[in-house]
């Protein structure tokens, strides 16, 4: 039976991004209904630490601090929202439809997979980083299938317990389909204690092992693939909503619908800032563009806040801690700097002379530096 619509807001995504989002409708006064829903079944966690507390055994998830009975939020965990009708305003679950009157995509990204009958581990959720954590035991053969943010994590961890590591990585050099084959092979020699191939194309996990062009077979007691993520939005196919995969929103994050917002992985949005549709699938994007989202429920047309920020990710690997902000070009000058103490940079620059984007290893601080920069276009020091 179909629930009474009485416009409540319903949140499908149960991630960062929906549960703030739920939490900034409340901290701007909204109080008409709000339906959280999950896919999980266990409340809504910060997903950094999976990936380098959890699996390394040095603590559990932890949920995020929020009271949804007590904020009057409907949270409904172990949902899984099957399909969207925008005209009859309804997402349909396994357990029925559910009426709206915003419906809010934070439906996330799932990992990408490769073919075979084989096991193959990917680190998403918290029962991921739970089976990953039980099966890197010392001696284990892990094969890590690539060298990206996630795998390095991975194989660090897994190295630090004791096991033989293999990482396969497509392209010439870790990282470097984001930062460049020069940027990216400065990485390589962190991979010291792992067999790190580079230039090898996988075409499927088998029982028997992973599956390379050739024929060879790489035997693994574990097999973990890190080769991206794609927006979880399947489910919109249809509706619709421009999908790219991720859901078209404007700077506001509205969709083409004026009662559909998306936001976090689940969203392409549109920057002015860098004159683009920007798919940034990392944890800062989903921490602040809650914010907007409500803004625009409770305010409609009159919302002043729009979401055009500096991207910014990092990643805590091998002993070192790799932190960007910015987006840059191929056609960006790009000047790399050893002369610190420890770490080292990489900065980009427009044809201008603006800074678009910078890289700094052990190098917080300026990194926060440079982040204003960007923010404010300025030419770089």
């Amino acid at each position: 039976m179909n629930e009474p619509v009485d416009s409540p807001v319903v949140v499908v995504g149960a991630g960062l991004a929906g549960s703030r989002t739920c939490l900034e409708l409340r901290k701007i006064g909204y109080g008409g209904r709000i339906v959280l829903l999950g896919e999980e079944t266990s409340p809504p966690y910060d997903r950094p630490p999976l990936s380098k507390a959890v699996i390394a055994g040095r603590r559990e998830s932890k949920p995020l601090k929020a009271d949804y009975e007590e904020l009057g939020i409907e949270l409904r965990l172990g949902t899984r929202v099957e399909s969207a009708d925008l005209a009859r305003r309804e997402v349909v679950t396994g357990d029925g439809p559910i009426g709206f009157g915003k419906l809010v995509v934070a439906s996330g990204a799932a990992p990408v997979r490769l073919p075979g009958a084989g096991e193959q581990l990917t680190l998403r959720t918290d029962a991921d980083a739970a089976a990953l954590r039980d099966r890197l035991v010392e001696g284990a053969r892990v094969v890590v299938v690539g060298a990206s943010w996630i795998g390095a994590e991975v194989a660090h961890a897994a190295l630090r317990k004791g096991c033989t590591v293999t990482g396969l990585e497509f392209h010439p050099a870790p990282l470097s389909q984001a930062l460049g084959a020069v940027v990216g092979a400065r990485f390589a020699g962190w991979w010291e204690g792992a067999t790190l191939r580079t230039s090898t194309r996988v075409t499927a996990v088998e029982p028997d092992g992973v599956h390379l062009e050739g024929g060879e077979v790489v035997p693994a007691d574990v097999v973990v693939t890190g080769i991206g993520v794609r927006a979880a939005t399947d489910w919109l196919r249809g509706c619709g909503l421009e999908l790219l995969p991720a859901v078209a929103v404007d700077e506001r994050l509205r969709t083409a619908d004026a009662d559909v917002y998306a936001l976090g992985d689940a969203a392409a949005w549109w920057s002015p800032r860098f004159g683009r549709r920007m798919d940034v699938q990392h944890w800062d994007d989903a921490y602040t563009a809650p914010a907007v989202v409500a803004s625009g429920i409770v305010h409609g047309d009159a919302a002043r806040l729009a979401h055009d920020p500096v991207p910014y990710f990092w990643s805590d690997q091998f002993g070192h801690r790799i932190e960007y902000v910015g987006h840059h070009d191929p056609g960006d000058t790009m000047t790399i700097d050893d002369g610190y103490e420890k770490g080292w940079t990489v900065r980009w620059t427009d044809p201008a002379g603006r800074l678009t984007a910078a890289l700094g290893v052990d190098q917080s601080k300026l990194v926060a530096a440079w982040r204003k920069d960007v923010l404010a276009g300025e030419p770089a020091a």
